[in-house]
């Protein structure tokens, strides 16, 4: 065992008390600043070392204030997570009660908004405060899967002593983050807790299952609400002349007429009716429609392009690029691989293969299919500011980086060797920037 890696299915092979033990002598080492006996798993340790830069306490309480209950009610009408509980109840609540665990629900800070399952947990629970209210994110609570998954933004499983605070230690959970179909937004969390002694390693893909199926349910509900904004626009595009179409209030297009059909229409958070400017469109009327818009190009203005990206990159879960032209700004959230891809077009100005990007963010330059199609993406949205053969940002673009504090604070979620670098190393001043 000594300088290997630990991963779910030794764990899981092992004695249990042997197991326990072990995750205890490398807690004890690694935190100490010795070299373990085996290294801890690298979500685990990665995990480790954002508490250690934001200075946990492993002897902490897991007690937090608790929301208030009208707040809590608030955030519990505020988020489409309620229209799914249904998916997530029925998947997750029987089997965590029958194997002694509970399942929780956080929203996207890693706050409880609802509790079921065993009733004996439960009372345990509370004891650590993991209940409604409370928070749960790695600031709050340490290393955690539901702050965990929060952080990494992917599954993650907690067993033992891989909690960074000692109160934890009798606890394993598993934890997969829930995304919003319709514009990739973190929703929030579902967690399944209970006793170390009820640890398996296929809980992790069950919790993951059922997250997904969530997602799905949202997905169809979302394509209902598009047929029936298609139902009303059709009609009203049928009478109008030159480029027009209607997307729903995420910007996702329920009709078009004389242009080519996009997916979706990356729309401003501040988005209303009127002169508006949008940087793949330039200046357009929008109009209201029932569930969603009609946008109408300006033909005349057709030309008009951006002139500024300012890359987003200071806060720890929430990154943005805001784009500026003559007209007007947009701004969109981007998920953690996108963040990625931008942040190391934004370093290298003269640009990058997609041999190049994969190996800056997969380390491996054969994933040259992955990096095209998430570029793809990228440019749905960024396709005034972005070149591609190499994928580059447009000489004409001023782009600016907005960096945490810190270097180590640089998405922290992030493996990609070029981010890495930066972490470790610290900022290097990027061109043009």
């Amino acid at each position: 065992m000594r300088n290997t890696a630990l991963d779910m299915a030794r764990l899981s092979s092992m004695d249990a008390g042997h197991a326990t033990r072990l995750l205890h002598q490398v807690h004890a080492a690694t935190l100490a600043g010795r070299r373990p006996p085996v290294a801890p798993r690298p979500v685990i340790d990665a995990s480790w070392q954002r508490m250690l830069r934001l200075g946990v306490d492993p002897d902490r309480s897991t007690s937090s204030e608790l929301l208030q209950r009208e707040e809590l009610e608030h955030r519990r009408r505020a988020t489409v997570l309620g229209e799914v509980m249904h998916t997530l109840s029925g998947g997750l609540t029987e089997i965590a009660d029958a194997s002694v665990q509970i399942m929780v629900v956080t929203d996207d800070q890693g706050r409880v908004l609802w509790r079921e399952g065993n009733a004996g947990v439960i009372r345990q629970a509370d004891a650590i405060c993991l209940e409604e209210g409370a928070a749960w994110s790695e600031d709050s609570t340490g290393t955690n899967a539901i702050g965990t998954a929060l952080a990494a933004r992917r599954p993650v499983q907690v067993h033992s002593a891989e909690h960074f605070v000692h109160t934890l230690h009798n606890w394993t959970c598993a934890a997969a983050p829930v995304h919003d179909p319709r514009d990739g937004r973190l929703l929030g969390i579902v967690d399944v807790s209970g006793p170390a002694s009820g640890f398996h390693p296929a809980t992790l893909a069950l919790v993951n299952s059922v997250a997904r199926l969530a997602e799905a349910d949202l997905r169809e509900r979302h394509l209902r609400v598009v047929e029936r904004l298609r139902s009303v626009a059709a009609p009203i595009l049928c009478r109008l002349a030159g480029r027009a179409l209607a997307v729903d209030v995420h910007g996702w297009t329920a009709a078009v007429s004389g242009m080519a059909p996009v997916d979706r229409l990356p729309l401003p958070k501040s988005f209303r009716a009127g002169r508006v400017w949008l940087p793949s469109l330039g200046m357009c009327t929008v109009e209201p429609l029932p569930g969603g818009w009609l946008v109408r190009p300006d033909e005349s203005r057709a030309t008009e392009t951006a002139s500024r990206v300012v890359l987003d990159l200071s806060r720890a879960r929430r990154w943005t690029v805001a784009v500026s032209g003559p007209a007007g700004s947009w701004s969109q959230e981007l998920s953690p691989r996108h963040a990625e891809l931008l942040y190391v077009l934004a370093r290298h100005p003269q640009g990058r293969t997609a041999a190049e990007l994969a190996s800056d963010v997969f380390g491996d330059p054969t994933r040259t299919v992955t990096v095209r199609a998430e570029m793809s993406r990228v440019r749905r949205y960024l396709s005034g500011v972005l070149a591609h053969r190499p994928y580059r940002f447009s000489e004409e673009v001023r782009v600016e980086v907005v960096r945490p504090a810190r270097p180590g604070d640089l998405l922290p979620h992030s493996s990609a060797p070029a981010v890495a670098a930066e972490r470790t190393t610290g900022f290097q001043a990027v061109s043009g920037a």
